[in-house]
């Protein structure tokens, strides 16, 4: 579970974002310079909101009313870079497969199977991640294509 609230100045720049997600991946998606890597970034930790909360799992990560900032590294979330910061001398289910083999969790199939599908990167799964030659889809854009095959299905209606 995710909850955001959160605000923050940047330059000439104010945002405000406040939700909920009960999924385990979350992607969001909106129009260039609508504050989507801001917000991530406070989520993730890299950036300090100017006021409000942000809770993972029921863990308070952010409360600037309470002074509570848990660094990056401590809170075990998963962040696709827009740009390529995967790591070059891994392929990229080696780079996806990471941050569980760092936590010591069990594999878990459906779960790949379902990022695998939501970041559409079946075919780049054997790939090696060079930062000159590829770039990894966001999340942010891999939702949006998501939501653009749903709706050409929808229109298309029930298959026989």
């Amino acid at each position: 579970m995710l909850r955001v609230d959160v605000e923050k100045k940047l330059g000439e720049f104010s945002l405000a974002a406040s939700f909920e997600s009960e999924g385990r991946v979350t992607g969001l998606f909106g129009a260039s310079g609508a504050g989507k890597s801001s917000l991530i970034n406070m989520i993730a930790g890299l950036l300090r909101p100017d006021r409000g909360t942000i809770v993972i799992d029921g863990e308070t990560v952010d409360d600037t009313a309470s002074g509570i900032h848990v660094p990056t590294w401590r809170r075990r979330i998963g962040y696709v870079f827009q740009d390529a910061r995967l790591f070059p001398h891994l392929n990229v289910a080696q780079n996806l497969d990471y941050g569980r083999r760092m936590n010591r969790l069990a594999v878990d199939p459906a779960q790949r199977t379902r990022v695998v599908e939501l970041l559409d990167i079946r075919k780049a799964f054997g790939r090696r991640t060079p930062a000159r030659r590829a770039r990894p889809r966001t999340a942010v854009k891999a939702a949006t294509s998501a939501a653009r095959r749903a709706a050409r299905r929808a229109r298309r209606g029930p298959q026989a």
